[in-house]
């Protein structure tokens, strides 16, 4: 199996434009007549679609597309090497901190939104990282 990561956006040249800065993201290749654009350089590829505001995710829903900031079950977590100039880059290039740095024995966390409104997570480890809170040794029960 392979994940792929989905992010509609409203203005697919800010949205690239954004995630290069930020991020160091590169396009790998446009696809569909241009109106996505793939973006490489994380541990999956994230793909930016032009999606225009107030436009129906699905057809069978009521919900419209609404890019002002936004709450989403699903948010980008990247993990860095230096936070603080990762979060300086991410901010100089038109992310939104939310918050303090939060402190954990496991590393620090900073919360933003990029400024299409998703919420977005920087992650710098400290020692061995999530390893430090696992609670079954790493493993998985996948029968539930």
């Amino acid at each position: 199996m392979q994940l792929l990561l989905n992010l509609d956006v409203p203005d697919l040249p800010a949205a690239v434009a954004f995630y290069q800065q930020a991020f160091g993201l590169t396009v790998g290749r446009e696809l569909f007549d241009g109106t996505v654009v793939e973006m490489l350089g994380a541990g999956v590829p994230l793909y930016l679609l032009q999606k225009a505001a107030a436009t129906r995710p699905c057809p069978e829903t009521g919900v419209l597309r609404d890019y002002s900031r936004h709450w989403m079950p699903l948010h980008l977590d990247l993990v860095v090497a230096d936070l603080d100039l990762a979060l300086a880059r991410a901010l100089g290039s038109g992310a939104q901190q939310e918050g303090e740095i939060h402190e954990y024995d496991w590393g620090r966390l900073a919360t933003l939104s990029d400024p299409f409104g998703h919420g977005l997570c920087l992650l710098q480890w400290r020692g061995k990282g999530y390893d430090l809170v696992t609670t079954h040794g790493g493993e998985i029960d996948a029968q539930n």
